[in-house]
């Protein structure tokens, strides 16, 4: 008779890996709120001082310390206040599990809020350690993990703090290859090893078509992997690239070992109404009801390909983007009529494009008015939010029937 598995310990009990969520969340609302993407946490101990190495001014560690205590329901404890008093890492952490212990039962992620507005997604830990349980069982021998995401979004929080714990791995065998290029990954590998990435960066691992050490998993999540990608990891002698389907809002719903098969939902999920509903039947015996992010086209009782967006988004650098917010960026300059956005065709790029339209007056000195417009986008826009190339002309492109068409970057 086999032994039920023990429940692994609170995650936030691990303290590197509450450091290590912590330096994650502090570095990428900084690279948010200076527009810089350099901003990464790399070897952040938990003395550092966020003022004096980091030089947080007080309305930047004001935001910073509201993002936090919203993020790990601080309220609950009562010791949020006490963050605005403690200016190290490492005080931090302590106030977090202080709070923690208190009360864990939920986390809340935020969306990029490429739509004007980010979103507040709040998620029960329960369905979470759900989650990484499913994943678990997808991923069975690993002895490392090689995480290239930040641990703060729910992707990264799943795979590299809830997932190593129930494969019994410690946080020493949690390593960031955030800081290291992407091309050089495979060299680093390990038999046994589970490297966990987005669309691009295994897109960079793949130019390089270094190979893989024997017994290596990948996970792409965050956007569509392309087909070429992954093929391209497997024929470096990764042994496969699983795929994960879900959101911020919804968690993961469906996993797909190769590109060439579907998308299988996770255990505890069930078809719905509708081509995006599903139920999910979450611990404690209830059902609730899902919506995935894009039309879902159903193969099966529980699997699925992925269809087009509902909401608009487009996927740049494993980022949601909204084209119609970008546009009304761009229109919003004095010297621009009308404007088009567009994700670049893969001939093109991985960005967006922008068509201009100026108005009368602006656009004569032309590398003049490209620079001016950089600037405009770089001050008002994340960074996969701004376009890199931009067509300029008297009208936006419509085809015969007057519908708005592409058009083909200089």
């Amino acid at each position: 008779m086999s032994m039920p598995r023990p429940h692994p310990a609170p995650w936030w009990t691990q303290r590197p890996a509450l450091l290590r969520y912590i330096a994650d969340l502090v570095a990428g609302e900084l690279a948010a709120l200076r527009h810089d993407p350099s901003i990464e946490p790399g070897a952040w101990t938990g003395s550092l001082s966020l003022q004096q190495d980091l030089g947080l001014d007080s309305l930047e560690l004001l935001h910073v310390a509201g993002v936090l205590a919203t993020a790990l329901g601080m309220q609950h404890s009562g010791v949020e206040d006490y963050l605005l008093a403690r200016r190290s890492l490492g005080e931090w952490a302590d106030l977090a599990a202080t709070a923690l212990a208190h009360w864990d039962q939920e986390i809340v992620f935020g969306t990029s809020g490429s739509s004007g507005q980010p979103k507040r997604c709040v998620h029960e830990l329960a369905c979470l350690e759900q989650e990484a349980a499913a994943l678990a069982s997808l991923f069975p021998g690993r002895r490392r993990l090689l995480v290239a995401v930040p641990s703060h979004h729910i992707y990264g929080f799943l795979f590299s703090h809830l997932l190593p714990r129930h494969l019994g791995l410690g946080p020493d065998d949690v390593l960031s290859v955030r800081a290291r290029l992407p091309g050089q990954l495979a060299r680093y590998t390990q038999p046994g090893d589970l490297v966990i990435g987005h669309p691009l960066f295994w897109e960079a691992v793949s130019t390089a078509r270094a190979p893989f050490a024997p017994d290596v998993f990948g996970v792409s999540s965050t956007a569509p992997c392309p087909d070429p990608v992954a093929a391209a990891a497997e024929e470096a002698g990764l042994a496969a690239l699983f795929q994960v389907y879900g959101s911020s809002e919804t968690g993961g719903l469906g996993w797909r070992r190769t590109a060439r098969e579907d998308y299988r939902l996770f255990p505890y999920l069930a078809r719905g109404a509708g081509e995006r509903g599903l139920l999910r039947a979450v611990p404690g015996g209830a059902t609730i009801s899902l919506q995935a992010q894009d039309a879902l086209d159903w193969r099966g009782a529980r699997s699925f390909a992925v269809g087009a967006r509902c909401d608009g988004a487009l996927q740049v650098g494993g980022v949601n983007v909204f084209p119609e917010r970008v546009r009304e960026v761009l229109r919003a300059h004095p010297g621009v009529a009308d404007a088009a956005v567009r994700l670049m065709r893969p001939d093109e790029g991985l960005r967006l494009k922008a068509f201009i339209v100026p108005h009368a007056g602006h656009g004569e000195a032309r590398e003049d008015f490209v620079r001016e417009l950089r600037a405009w986008v770089d001050a008002r826009l994340a960074v996969a939010e701004r376009p890199k190339a931009f067509t300029f002309g008297s009208a936006l492109p419509r085809t015969a029937m007057g519908k708005a068409a592409d058009w083909s970057i200089a």
